[in-house]
């Protein structure tokens, strides 16, 4: 099976956001990086690209100028054990950022996120169609998730 590695375009901040990354997420590290030649005047000896792993999964960072920007029509998904993961990811990514909704965020770079507890699809897939409801309608209120209050909403009566 072939290998498939998100390919993400930043204007001229690949390198840092690949940085920021790999000191978010453990096992990971940057593994490459290339320079424009001389090929590219305006750009010669800058980065082109930074190949980089989180934790084992690799991505490349491409400076590409300022023709393309992040949407949230693409975003990465962390799943989470815990509320301390959801907190810890939260506050590291967010930081510079901008929050959004149900768990969604822009970092720095504008590139968005979801930081999902594990526990969340199981709440919004309980079989009691009352539970589930709930849960949902808790979420749909909330920022960063919050696994205890979605739990309690979900056990209301």
């Amino acid at each position: 099976m072939p290998t498939i590695t998100p390919f993400l375009w930043f204007d001229t901040a690949g390198e840092d956001a690949a940085e920021f990354y790999v000191s978010i997420f453990p096992n990971s590290k940057v593994t490459r990086v290339l320079r424009y030649d001389d090929t590219f005047a305006d750009r010669a000896g800058q980065v082109l690209t930074v190949d980089f792993e989180l934790d084992g999964q690799s991505y490349v960072a491409l400076n590409g100028g300022p023709q393309f920007t992040f949407s949230e029509a693409v975003s990465f998904m962390i799943h989470c054990a815990d509320q301390a993961e959801v907190d810890y990811y939260w506050d590291k990514l967010v930081d510079g950022g901008e929050p959004s909704m149900c768990g969604w965020l822009k970092d720095k770079f504008g590139f968005s996120w979801q930081v999902t507890p594990d526990r969340l699809p199981e709440l919004l897939s309980d079989p009691d169609p009352g539970r589930a409801k709930r849960a949902m309608a808790a979420m749909m209120t909330m920022v960063k998730i919050d696994i205890a209050a979605i739990e309690a909403a979900a056990d209301a009566r």
